[in-house]
């Protein structure tokens, strides 16, 4: 998988991807990138795993997972998510999610 190319991405002023459908897993090579987290892709299986079921659950409940059921989701340990992205903003941004609301920013970093 390469990165996509950075003139095709649509981003808002804070990095957010601005179409959640046009996700790929390029898409998330070049965001990775962006945010410092990997400079190679493809990102591993497991970082790949944690963002598309953090993409399924955001689709289906409008809402952002809590670290322990995206861990048990994908079969990892129960820190999973930690380990590969430290700050979930993070991994929000690169999964392709919407910008958060202050209110779900506030739950997010606790």
């Amino acid at each position: 998988m390469t990165h996509a190319n950075l003139d095709d991405l649509k981003l808002d002023k804070d990095g957010y991807l601005k179409d959640f459908d046009a996700w790929s897993e390029s898409i998330a090579c070049t965001l990775a990138d962006i945010e410092g987290v990997s400079k190679e892709c493809p990102l591993s299986r497991d970082r790949m795993d944690i963002l598309k079921y953090m993409r399924k659950y955001y689709k289906e409940f409008e809402a952002f997972p809590i670290v322990r059921a995206v861990c048990k989701n994908v079969g990892q340990s129960k820190d999973c998510q930690y380990q590969a992205f430290p700050d979930p903003i993070t991994a929000w941004k690169i999964a392709g999610l919407p910008k958060p609301t202050p209110e779900v920013l506030a739950k997010i970093k606790h």
